[in-house]
């Protein structure tokens, strides 16, 4: 019978791949710089906090059109254009990342992926961040009165036309994106759902399994469930429980632990950080090195869940 000590760790440190094996495919670090709290008009502090993701290999920033909107920040579009401002100050930076937004949250609608607004959005966030092309475009949400293959049309126009480089979608159902997928030219490259050791809808809706079917990429947002993982904060006592021991082995905190959870699953999620402090961008990189295995991860489910595993 084999010990369940001797079993390999689930945690896969390696970089991931936005494409399908093309030469101009784009490489990106497991653990990503997300931008939902990025505002203010501090430029030498947005500086600090990008140069810092970069040199640890977290090359995905990840923004949106509508960060800047909550998280105190001062309005729609605010996180574009203080990392526009940080790249107009250090151009040399742009080169390092891979630039991915999201747009088609209109204020007062909620959601619109028309053509016209969706190319207009798109522009907007280009003017925003200063650059000529945007390396991920991704669908905020979906749009329910949004005929997909209209959806896809101006998709596969943004990238005609040179606007964007690939093309994703955020927050889509796994039918949703089938639909989409269905009438565009351009190949999906990604999905961004909500993923953490508290939400598993990713991982039971079929989300994950589509994304290993398809080979998109997986960008988890609120890996930490908001911070509410590492501060417990209406968590279930049970995951704390386990979390907390599982730290406790490795030497890390809870938090550290979760992120290791999220880069366990073999569709190789990209986890998007939301931090803005350096330090804890830091403290993050721990997560590649955390031994979890099967028996750890089906540990952290089945507390999750509140539910014991058949």
């Amino acid at each position: 019978m084999t010990d369940p000590s001797d079993l390999p760790s689930l945690v896969d440190a390696g970089w991931r791949t936005l494409g399908f094996g093309d030469d101009d495919d784009l490489e990106v670090g497991p653990l990503a710089f997300g931008c939902w709290r990025f505002n203010g008009t501090d430029v030498a502090k947005g500086q600090e906090l990008v140069e810092t993701a970069l040199d640890l290999g977290m090359n995905l920033v990840d923004t949106a059109d509508i960060y800047g909107r909550g998280h105190g920040g001062g309005g729609f579009g605010e996180a574009e254009e203080l990392l526009g401002k940080v790249l107009a100050a250090s151009p040399e930076l742009r080169e390092r990342m891979v630039l991915a937004t999201k747009g088609g949250i209109r204020e007062g609608v909620p959601y619109d992926s028309s053509a016209s607004y969706l190319e207009e959005a798109c522009d907007a966030s280009l003017r925003r961040l200063g650059v000529d092309v945007i390396d991920l475009y991704q669908v905020h949400r979906p749009d329910l009165f949004a005929h997909p293959l209209d959806v896809a049309e101006t998709l596969d126009g943004l990238i005609a036309a040179g606007k964007v480089r690939t093309v994703g979608v955020s927050n889509y159902s796994p039918a949703q994106v089938s639909a989409l997928a269905e009438y565009l030219e351009a190949p999906l490259v990604s999905t961004q759902p909500e993923y953490s050791a508290a939400n598993l809808s990713a991982l039971r809706d079929g989300t994950l399994d589509q994304a290993m079917a398809e080979g998109f990429a997986v960008l988890a947002w609120s890996p930490l469930g908001g911070g509410r993982i590492a501060t417990g904060d209406g968590m279930r006592r049970e995951l704390l429980v386990v979390l907390d021991e599982l730290a406790a082995r490795e030497g890390v905190d809870r938090a550290t632990v979760a992120l290791a959870f999220v880069l366990a699953h073999p569709s190789g999620p990209v986890a998007i950080l939301g931090t803005q402090t350096p330090d804890r961008l830091r403290d993050a990189q721990r997560a590649l090195e955390v031994h979890l295995d099967r028996v750890d991860c089906y540990r952290i489910i089945e507390a999750s869940e509140g539910v014991p595993l058949p």
